[in-house]
């Protein structure tokens, strides 16, 4: 052997598909993207590189975007322990536990951060303006 590696013809097979496997992967990850969309009156979803709507049956959202803020997340149930100033002291009662109004479903006019893997749009997350950094939260519907 003059310090060449020997390559059989199995090695050159498994090295050109493997060559050829993250080529794919590589195209795959450049074909993923992060967009602007907004949540049309139908729910379908219109992004700012794909400009045609698309119904609410064939993208995907984040399961926190299902959340309806009008149902308890969960309910406490308290054996006593604590006082409330309209309740006999120590009574037995329960709370609601509520997610803030921020934290709710997709609607219509909605601005949404979405990604775009190969062909499956997912819904992120709501976009909200900058402007209400220092000032609070807006004036949530």
């Amino acid at each position: 052997m003059d310090g060449k590696p020997n390559f059989t013809a199995g090695a050159n097979k498994l090295t050109n598909t493997l060559g050829s496997m993250m080529r794919g992967i590589a195209g795959e990850i450049a074909q993923t993207q992060i967009d602007f969309g907004i949540i049309n009156g139908d729910y379908s979803l219109t992004t700012n590189s794909f400009s045609k709507p698309i119904p609410k049956e064939n993208y995907s959202v984040c399961r926190h975007l299902l959340y309806d803020p009008s149902v308890p997340l969960t309910t406490t149930y308290l054996d006593g322990g604590h006082d409330h100033y309209n309740q006999v002291p120590y009574e037995s009662h329960q709370h609601n536990v509520r997610l803030p109004k921020k934290q709710r479903w997709l609607r219509p006019g909605d601005k949404v951060l979405v990604a775009i893997i190969g062909n499956e749009f997912v819904v992120i997350d709501i976009v909200f303006d900058a402007k209400y950094l220092g000032k609070g939260e807006p004036a949530w519907r």
